[in-house]
């Protein structure tokens, strides 16, 4: 590997690994690798499978791909041997703008399981030039900048293909970039990405503004662009047809290359529509089998359906995508014929307006299109699939019980420990072997140590030395001093009011209070959130504001700092997450119970020794079988009873408030002067009144219940044999959610590749 790395550097820059900078070592192992994968065989097999997502939210691939081709390891010693440290090399990449969040970190988990089980299967997407945004914090609110991470040099490769895709008054001519996605010590596969030449990001302006009706220079700059307008809902349109009618054509191209007879195209090829956004490929590819391939429409839609497989993400009610007809007339009209057509077909056979494509106010529901004319339906954790199957999708789970199945979420454990915690992982293999990096059920051999204070002496040693450098990035990122011998309390995933950051922030309030009491907490407690907001999300941004006047109220009150400390990491990314989650102590994992489909932050923390404290939601259920109760913290109201609360309308959290002097006092503290004096009047009075009157996530439901628990699990981290052993089964518990082990059980149930 040394002699390799000097001759790329030769021929990158003509310098050696000593006198090289860390940007051209950079570009010697991206060329290096880039090389290797290109050589590498693509994963084969007569049926291929096609993962198409509007997100893929990879990460830097630098290490994860040093990971995967087995030289990881190597490169760190040899880079170590000549003065550079691979961490500093690592920061020169910019990371790959092209998701938001746990689905789209599901998507790149997904596609390096799929590589990895050498199973014949690429991802389809878009290549946003400026993802998401980047995320800056001023006056204690969050403000949006484009997010530019393609360079000259890159992970993407440009090829050939390219295709037309018509909309209603132009058409537009797509470019295909691939990212190659090397398994763990198995083939390669693809990320194919879709693009236009003509994007041009010098029509970004003030913040993320842009005109939204330059679709040829605009479309695929944002992942997901403010949706608050029409222009922007059309946008979103434009952007999801580019993206399946792009899939749709590579689809039939590549079988028709390999020889399939496109009659029998399911015996060949299956599609995951990995949540509502690529939905439309169903009429797509229907629309270019009977336009342009001689097909009948019986034919073709018997044909797509059982091609066709969907992946519920959400038990949200307003995040099942329902575009009006009109606006669908305005981008794809030649795909309404085709809808309509499916619609027609579900009005024939079934006489429940609940299941029908068009609903009685002209809306078109995505989600319906994929249940009736797919043949699997998944949701992502066991708990998330029965509430799909008893209350969201019940009337399509009494037509269609075969379709439904469950696929609990997975992660790239090699990724989320092997890089993310190097010390962890060592000491891992020094214990039980290095068997758990292709199977990670064989962590369960960790169990064996639980009563040898030895290891988990060693364990804590280990999350000590990952807090210490946390507190030295965030020095370096953010100017910012934590105390490592202080519990760490992290809060890192999407700000949405479900995942109740807000529940969070009353509980800074209450611990504020309770050292301005003097009532001293025994360790110092440092809470860390991570999040965006999206751009238009009101009160997910007035709850930021709320966390950052808390962090500068504590920061500047000399009785309570030493005992307590709020950060909000800036641009909360995979980058980041990498830092926190090895350091942390206690794992939020807080969202209203029945409302977070799985979560799977929740599974990276546990697999480096954090312990949870959660409702029981998503797949922290089946973390708490897997765990047992004294390994976890368990809080608020069962999923049954939210459901029947919202099905009846008898939460009001103005009840509570009224009637709860404890509650009342901390929800008062939001509009109290110490905070108005630091913050935004309107912002932290909106935010006020929104908890008061509406909570629709019912945080004052539950917050008592997590106060008490929280304080419970404080008390007990000062038992530190009983907390390290905690740890210790938390992380051999953690196997069982390897995203390998997902992805076999869709092979098994779904793909058949």
């Amino acid at each position: 590997m040394e002699k390799e790395l000097e001759q790329m550097l030769q021929t990158v820059c003509s310098k050696g690994i000593k006198e090289a900078s860390s940007e051209e070592i950079y570009a010697a192992l991206l060329q290096w690798s880039k090389e290797k994968m290109n050589g590498m065989k693509h994963n084969e097999g007569d049926r291929k499978l096609y993962y198409i997502s509007a997100e893929f939210l990879v990460g830097k691939l630098l290490s994860n791909n040093l990971i995967n081709l087995g030289v990881f390891e190597e490169v760190r010693e040899v880079l170590k041997k000549h003065g550079h440290d691979l961490t500093e090399i690592e920061e020169v990449e910019l990371e790959p703008s092209l998701g938001n969040g746990g689905l789209g970190r599901l998507a790149a988990c997904f596609l390096d399981s799929i590589a990895t089980l050498g199973l014949n299967g690429d991802g389809v997407g878009l290549n946003y030039h400026d993802g998401l945004f980047l995320q800056k914090f001023s006056d204690n609110k969050q403000w949006e900048e484009k997010n530019p991470w393609i360079t000259e040099k890159s992970w993407l490769t440009k090829t050939d293909v390219s295709f037309e895709v018509p909309f209603k008054d132009f058409t537009l001519k797509s470019t295909m970039y691939d990212i190659d996605v090397p398994g763990y010590q198995s083939g390669c596969n693809k990320l194919h990405l879709f693009d236009l030449d003509s994007v041009d990001e010098s029509i970004i302006g003030n913040g993320i503004q842009f005109d939204k009706q330059e679709i040829h220079k605009n479309l695929t700059l944002f992942l997901y662009p403010d949706d608050s307008d029409e222009a922007g809902q059309l946008l979103r349109i434009y952007q999801q047809y580019f993206m399946v009618s792009n899939a749709a054509q590579l689809i039939l191209k590549e079988a028709e290359d390999r020889g399939v007879n496109l009659y029998h195209l399911h015996e060949h090829v299956c599609i995951q529509i990995n949540d509502t956004h690529p939905t439309m490929v169903i009429p797509e590819l229907i629309r270019i089998l009977t336009e342009q391939k001689g097909f009948n429409i019986d034919t073709a839609v018997d044909v797509v359906s059982k091609t066709c497989a969907y992946t519920n993400h959400t038990i949200l009610a307003e995040a099942l995508e329902k575009w009006p007809i009109s606006y669908l007339e305005k981008v794809v009209p030649h795909l309404m014929p085709i809808i309509r057509e499916l619609d027609r077909r579900v009005r024939r056979d079934f006489h429940d307006p609940r299941v029908y494509i068009i609903d009685e106010m002209d809306r078109v529901h995505m989600a319906h299109i994929d249940i009736h004319f797919g043949y699997a339906v998944n949701g992502v954790a066991a708990l998330h699939t029965e509430i799909l199957k008893e209350s969201e999708l019940k009337p399509f789970y009494d037509i269609y019980p075969q379709k439904f199945n469950n696929k609990t979420n997975g992660i790239t454990f090699r990724r989320w420990l092997v890089h993310c915690n190097h010390n962890l992982a060592e000491y891992l293999k020094e214990l039980i072997g290095p068997g758990y990096m292709e199977n990670a059920e064989e962590l369960e051999k960790l169990l064996a140590y639980q009563d040898d204070e030895n290891v988990l002496a060693k364990l804590k040693e280990i999350k000590k030395e990952a807090k210490a450098e946390l507190k030295k990035y965030l020095k370096m990122t953010q100017n910012v001093e934590i105390d490592e011998n202080s519990v760490f309390d992290i809060q890192i995933k999407r700000l949405h009011e479900y995942k109740r950051q807000q529940m969070n922030a009353l509980y800074a309030i209450y611990k504020y209070k309770e050292i301005k009491k003097g009532n001293l907490p025994k360790r110092p407690l440092t809470m860390i959130f991570g999040a965006k907001a999206a751009p238009a999300y009101t009160i997910a941004k007035d709850i930021i504001h709320l966390i950052l006047c808390l962090q500068q109220l504590i920061d500047n009150d000399p009785q309570v700092s030493p005992y307590m400390k709020i950060v909000m990491v800036e641009n909360y990314n995979v980058t980041k997450a990498e830092k926190l989650i090895p350091a942390c102590d206690i794992s939020e994992q807080i969202s209203l119970a029945s409302k977070e489909a799985s979560g799977t932050g929740n599974m990276k923390f546990m697999l480096n020794g954090a312990v949870t404290l959660g409702t029981e939601d998503g797949a922290n259920v089946e973390i708490h079988q897997l765990v047992g109760d004294d390994n976890i913290y368990i809080f608020g109201e069962k999923s049954e009873k939210i459901i029947k609360l919202y099905e009846t309308g008898e939460y009001c959290s103005k009840d509570i408030y009224e009637n709860d002097p404890m509650v009342e006092e901390l929800v008062d503290f939001i509009i109290s002067k110490d905070l108005i004096r630091i913050g935004d009047p309107v912002n932290l009075g909106r935010l006020y009144k929104e908890i008061v009157g509406k909570d629709w996530f019912m945080a004052l439901l539950d917050v008592k219940d997590y106060i008490r628990t929280k304080e419970q699990m404080l008390s007990d981290y000062e038992d530190e044999k009983a907390w390290e052993k905690k740890m210790l089964v938390n992380i051999a518990k953690a196997g069982f959610f390897s995203s390998d082990r997902t992805i076999a059980e869709y092979n098994r149930d779904i793909w058949h590749l």
